[in-house]
């Protein structure tokens, strides 16, 4: 994905998701997911799903319902491109 997408991506989740979801994609909500590192055709496709209501949560279907595409494309890209690191216990 091209890096300026990556750079719109965080603009736009620094003002739409970082609250719930947090400002790196580590949610500080428990009810609200993860998305750092998340694969981007998933988060691009879950986002596209509460924009059209296919996909039902009452926050996410509000704030979806305004994204363009390129929000989408965006917003993906820059979830995708956090490193997220996991060990065992």
């Amino acid at each position: 994905f091209p890096s300026h997408d990556m750079r719109a991506g965080q603009k736009k989740a620094d003002s739409a998701c970082a609250l719930c979801h947090g400002p790196i994609g580590i949610a500080t909500l428990p009810n609200a997911p993860n998305l750092a590192g998340q694969q981007a055709i998933y988060i691009h496709e879950q986002l596209k799903n509460y924009r059209s209501g296919k996909r039902q949560n009452e926050v996410m279907n509000l704030i979806a319902k305004n994204l363009t595409d390129a929000e989408i494309m965006q917003l993906s890209t820059w979830y995708s491109s956090i490193k997220v690191t996991a060990e065992a216990p």
